[in-house]
């Protein structure tokens, strides 16, 4: 519940809805699991929409939304954007959204034409090839953002006027500097707080070292969600320091709330997430929380 006595207006910066009934998506609709980070995702394979998310959100005071791509059937993810909008115009969430596009596929020019065409699309995510695990980084892999025909296509963003969310581990976020500084037009939203997985003191200090490497660049802003470590509870005792150093390392104008809801049902109620994000920022004045909550969000993909 709110800690606050002052109910602060939320924009929920990351957030998913799909309809699984109606469209495919591989990940949830295959009779198979993949491999993921929170392990057994079988939870997930339900239609969850507005009406679903505003139940979920009920305690809060939540006034915009940014939906990111849900992995969508990858042959044509200009329809997930057509119908997020037809979504949007019924039950008026999203606000907004982030779309899938290759960038290293042959047709990247005009599918970002398409999506930009959209009056609710603000930018795209396209996870690059990552490693596993630090030990096993490396540079210049195909599909990373050193690829040079993934560049290509990044490249367009700025012609589409579009921001680029970016998820990938901490241990690739000097790549992720070099990106941002060779292309100073075009923002970069980290999500999931870098994914820091590893919380040994080690595992910490050397994400909060990666943090700082590309914070460097103005540019670049970070979503505080994902923060979900089975099989230990999300506690706000466990995640309110990684959430004031990511704070620290970006200061209170590049961080903001984000919920990745339903994804973190797995791990946590909303009510949870919410109210230990609340409570991590409390010793800040009301405007630093407001900033955090709402403003960052609203501004950088200009709600």
């Amino acid at each position: 519940m709110p800690a606050d006595s002052e109910v602060l207006p939320i924009v929920d910066a990351h957030q998913h809805f799909w309809d699984l009934e109606r469209h495919y998506y591989p990940w949830l609709c295959d009779p198979e699991l993949i491999p993921f980070r929170y392990g057994d995702y079988s939870a997930l394979r339900r239609t969850y929409l507005p009406e679903d998310y505003r139940r979920d959100t009920r305690a809060w005071r939540i006034v915009k939304t940014v939906h990111v791509e849900a992995e969508w059937d990858r042959r044509d993810p200009v329809a997930e954007t057509r119908w997020l909008e037809r979504v949007s115009a019924e039950h008026g969430l999203p606000t907004a959204c982030v779309a899938y596009c290759a960038f290293d596929g042959g047709d990247a020019d005009a599918v970002l034409a398409a999506h930009a065409a959209s009056p609710l699309v603000r930018g795209i995510r396209h996870k690059p090839q990552a490693a596993g695990s630090p030990r096993d980084a490396a540079r210049g892999q195909p599909g990373s953002v050193d690829d040079p025909a993934w560049r290509r296509g990044y490249a367009l963003l700025a012609r589409h006027g579009l921001c680029f969310d970016l998820q990938t581990p901490w241990w690739h976020l000097d790549a992720a500097a070099e990106l941002a500084r060779d292309f100073p037009q075009t923002q970069i939203v980290i999500n999931h707080t870098a994914l820091p997985s590893d919380r040994s003191p080690e595992g910490l200090a050397a994400w909060r070292k990666a943090l700082a490497v590309v914070a460097a660049a103005p540019n670049v802003a970070i979503k505080i969600s994902g923060l979900g470590d089975p099989p230990r509870a999300w506690t706000a005792e466990a995640n309110a320091p990684v959430i004031r150093d990511a704070i620290a390392v970006f200061g209170v104008d590049r961080a903001m709330f984000a919920s990745n809801y339903p994804v973190d049902s797995l791990v946590a109620t909303y009510d949870e997430i919410a109210a230990g994000f609340l409570s991590a920022i409390g010793h800040l004045p009301v405007e630093g929380r407001r900033k955090l909550l709402h403003d960052n969000a609203e501004r950088i993909y200009r709600l």
